[in-house]
């Protein structure tokens, strides 16, 4: 099953309804031609449908799964992996429903794939990077978290928690997404030191990050936890060889 568009933008969703329509919009606006995937976890204020009544205008660069339940973030980016990968986008983007990441820099992302890099990251902590509208303790603690992987793992990505990225097809096909065991914020850890330790090439993209304005964080404090303690884990499974 042959893609028309080459690029795929993936937006997990739960109770996004005050986003949805308006995220979409702004993606397939894009000159580049993207499509997008909602992955939508059963969200009870009516964003799967808001999706499927959207289809009627977008046609086929629309798509949808919809999951029964919060089933967790990675679990719905990998549902989007396998989704991209048998229909053949060539690359294949991550991004949040709540414009915290601008879709304008969708293009950007692209150019440095295209460009060389096998993942590029949408970064804060480069230089041209920023954050708009976080309290001082949160933006301590996103950057201090940054500091401890990068101390950890060894990688010298300066924003290993960003969720906003794009993949080229090769990368994501020579991953083994069995082995991918975290669903929160460590996912996005998880699936940048895979990348890293199967060789591949990740570049840092300035972006400014801007807070949600619409719609509730999904933060929480066993995101946090799993962040952390995911993290050594990681560590440790690779000293052991389970990434290879």
């Amino acid at each position: 099953m042959e893609a028309v568009s080459k690029y795929l933008v993936i937006i997990p969703t739960y109770n996004e309804i005050e986003n949805v329509a308006l995220v979409i919009e702004a993606v397939l606006s894009r000159e580049v031609g993207y499509h997008v995937l909602i992955v939508d976890d059963g969200s009870p204020d009516g964003t799967g449908e808001k999706v499927i009544e959207l289809q009627k205008s977008y046609g086929e660069r629309l798509h949808l799964i919809q999951r029964e339940g919060k089933l967790g973030l990675g679990t719905a980016y990998i549902a989007g992996f396998i989704f991209g990968l048998e229909r053949g986008y060539d690359y294949i983007f991550e991004m949040d429903a709540d414009f915290s990441h601008n879709p304008a820099d969708l293009d950007r992302l692209l150019a440095a794939c295209k460009s060389g890099a096998d993942v590029a990251i949408g970064s804060r902590y480069v230089d041209d990077g920023g954050i708009q509208n976080w309290p001082k303790d949160r933006l301590i603690l996103s950057f201090g978290a940054s500091m401890y992987v990068r101390i950890i793992t060894w990688m010298k990505v300066k924003d290993p928690t960003a969720g906003f990225k794009c993949y080229s097809s090769k990368v994501l096909s020579a991953l083994d997404f069995d082995k991918i065991k975290f669903i929160g914020y460590a996912f996005q850890i998880e699936m940048k030191y895979y990348s890293h330790l199967k060789g591949f090439t990740l570049k840092e993209v300035p972006i400014t990050f801007t807070d949600r304005i619409r719609g509730k964080s999904k933060m929480s404090s066993n995101i946090i936890k799993e962040a952390i303690v995911g993290v050594l884990s990681m560590r440790w499974k690779s000293i052991r060889g389970y990434y290879r």
